[in-house]
């Protein structure tokens, strides 16, 4: 009786881990294509970022988030270099002024949803509206349509993926760059852990807020300049996500 019971409860947490994989594993192709680094390719134009030995993408989730997100435009200005900011509607209304900025200063503006919901991402009529409300929102703040889309928490369920394609974006995934960066360990363990797992043509998730709250994102914030110098003394350069995939950087 026990054995079998014990039986149930393991085939249980396999059946959870494996629908956790396929719905929110970052490299997961299982429903469609959900690129995490850069493609095989070959040539000028577009993408060709992705050719060169060693290049990375740095993009940021759930911002815009002040005074965090604001205090990383200085670090990446410092630094001379460009990422991809991934920012929730109800954030960008909360601080147009540093969605603007973001555009201003030569940065990649990507859509992270309306809400940072989870509830909404399991009716597929709520998942389109968190598109394409956000979509307007990053429109009417910053003037740029956004070309890339990044689900929250990676989910890429069928209809994510579908909603995303019929809306003529990008999906995007990546590399986590710390197991434990939503918690904010010290900012040298957030370097140090990013730098392990960078690969030529990673694409590095960080986080410069928490869903569509906010929350302090200064370790991470205090990672990026350390991560910055330590890739480049390892030969490193850096693009944006875009350039990194080989697609535009806005829809208009």
């Amino acid at each position: 009786m026990h054995q079998a019971v014990g039986g149930s409860a393991l085939g249980l947490g396999a059946a959870v881990a494996l629908a956790w994989w396929a719905g929110f594993g970052s490299r997961t192709q299982l429903w469609g294509p959900f690129p995490y680094e850069a493609p095989h390719r070959r040539g000028p134009g577009p993408g060709a970022d992705a050719d060169r030995e060693k290049v990375v993408a740095l993009t940021f989730d759930d911002g815009p988030n002040e005074p965090h997100t604001g205090r990383l435009l200085d670090v990446l200005a410092a630094k001379d270099v460009r990422a991809t900011f991934f920012q929730v509607g109800r954030c960008a209304e909360r601080f147009p002024s540093t969605t603007r900025r973001v555009v201003d200063e030569g940065h990649v503006l990507g859509n992270h949803s309306l809400n940072h919901a989870f509830s909404r991402y399991l009716h597929e009529p709520d998942q389109r509206e968190e598109v394409e409300r956000a979509q307007e929102v990053l429109h009417r703040v910053s003037g740029v349509l956004p070309s890339l889309y990044r689900p929250p928490w990676l989910c890429h369920w069928p209809w994510v993926l579908r909603t995303v394609e019929s809306a003529g974006l990008q999906v995007v995934s990546g590399t986590f760059c710390h197991q434990l960066e939503v918690f904010q360990p010290p900012a040298a363990s957030i370097a140090a852990g990013a730098a392990r797992r960078v690969r030529p043509g990673t694409i590095l998730i960080m986080h410069d807020g928490q869903d569509a709250k906010g929350g302090d994102r200064s370790q991470t914030v205090g990672a990026v300049g350390p991560l910055i110098d330590r890739l480049r003394d390892e030969g490193y350069t850096f693009t944006t996500a875009d350039r990194m995939l080989g697609v535009p950087d806005r829809l208009a």
